[in-house]
């Protein structure tokens, strides 16, 4: 059989980053009965590192015809992501000066979570989403939205019917995205000639250094460096003019770029951050080298935990209803043996099953009305704010833990 090919650069993928096995797709929350029925479906995960342009890469194995179009996650359920969202709009704003006159768009726009904050300070927006159900919530709350995939060709489209932007975002989606040239290329279609593209992805350089193994999933087309990233970006005539490390999703960067003839000077951080991923070997195909092993111990400890925890005769409940959960228990073998359920604050979410494990999804008032003696907090990077939300969980003797990057009480 031949080895698949890059989708950047189409040479043949060799080396293997990390295995996971057959798992469900991340976000393909089941009912039941679904699950009763044997609907649950379970894809090779396999991330693989091309020796040619360094992309990390998931094999495509799902297809456009699995794509969705209703989209279980609401950027406004996370009342972190809404504070996040409105420092954002404010720094934006007062950086590059942005007024009434100006147009900001936001790609992969969510239900206008960050849109209304520069809504909210008089300057015009417009959100760009394809799933259709965000995208009507995000009309509902008034913020015009375009309900279209991004890439060269809508882009063009959209400049024509709304004209060019000063600023459009794109937070959290590069990943998500199977054809990153064609992705690049609509920025250069859409923002003004003085315009800014800012994108903000997980830094491969921290889900190396910290195993973030769980942030591997289907959805996650791509892994991605500033080298890489700069690579794309280039090709489509776009360069980057500054870029930062950001605590967000357990370490991002935040790239900001203009055309290539934009007035804007390059700044120290680009340079630095070139630095840093050289200095970790992200420029040598075998750097990539032994991540499989780390995965593995992870995994080790994590089931030890379960082990532990049947033999004491305690009861395990989790926290977050997230893609990234369920890629860590999927590829550690957890059912709901293990885990009695999991709360999330999402409606659409409860009364149906995690994908793989079949763990059952309440509402947090749950695990108050019968306190677990042990919860596993599964999106680790919030666990201090999960852990000052749920206090009385605390106090009724609750066990805290996080799993990933390793088994810790918090």
């Amino acid at each position: 059989m031949n080895p698949p090919a890059c989708r950047l650069c189409g040479a043949s993928l060799h080396r293997s980053f990390v295995d996971l096995g057959p798992t469900p797709l991340a976000n393909a929350f089941v009912t039941s009965e679904q699950a009763a029925a044997g609907l649950d479906r379970a894809y090779p995960l396999h991330a693989r590192v091309c020796d040619s342009c360094l992309l990390v890469q998931v094999d495509d194995v799902v297809g456009d015809d699995l794509a969705v179009t209703d989209c279980p996650y609401f950027s406004s359920f996370s009342a972190a992501w809404i504070d996040y969202a409105q420092s954002y709009a404010g720094t934006m704003i007062e950086r590059f000066s942005l007024q009434a006159d100006s147009l900001v768009m936001e790609v992969a726009s969510n239900d206008g979570y960050l849109l209304q904050h520069f809504q909210a300070a008089g300057i015009p927006v417009l959100g760009i989403e394809p799933a259709t159900n965000v995208a009507a919530a995000a009309r509902l709350v008034g913020i015009p939205t375009e309900e279209v995939s991004f890439n060269a060709e809508t882009a063009m489209q959209i400049a024509a019917q709304h004209g060019r932007a000063d600023l459009v975002v794109a937070t959290d989606v590069l990943a998500h995205v199977p054809d990153l040239f064609g992705f690049a290329a609509g920025f250069s279609a859409v923002l003004r000639p003085n315009g800014v593209a800012v994108l903000e992805f997980p830094h491969l350089l921290r889900l190396i250094e910290d195993v973030q193994f769980d942030t591997i999933y289907h959805a996650h087309y791509s892994y991605l460096s500033l080298l890489v990233v700069e690579h794309v970006l280039r090709s489509v005539g776009l360069r980057v003019f500054d870029a930062e490390r950001l605590p967000a999703q357990g370490g991002s960067l935040r790239v900001f770029a203009c055309h290539v003839r934009g007035p804007f000077q390059n700044r120290p951080g680009v340079k630095a951050i070139r630095a840093q991923e050289t200095a970790a070997g992200l420029d040598q195909p075998d750097h990539y080298e032994g991540f499989a092993t780390r995965v593995a111990h992870v995994q080790r400890c994590f089931r030890q935990f379960l082990s532990d925890r049947r033999k004491s005769g305690r009861r395990l409940a989790a926290y977050g209803a997230a893609a990234n959960g369920n890629t860590f228990l999927n590829s550690c073998g957890v059912t709901s043996r293990d885990i009695v359920c999991v709360a999330d604050h999402n409606p659409a979410k409860q009364g149906r099953l995690l994908p793989g494990s079949h763990v059952p999804i309440v509402a947090p008032d749950a695990l108050l009305r019968d306190p677990p003696d042990d919860l596993l907090i599964l999106p680790w990077t919030l666990a201090s704010d999960i852990t000052s939300e749920l206090q009385p969980l605390r106090e009724a003797g609750t066990k805290f833990w996080t799993a990933c990057p390793s088994m810790q009480r918090v």
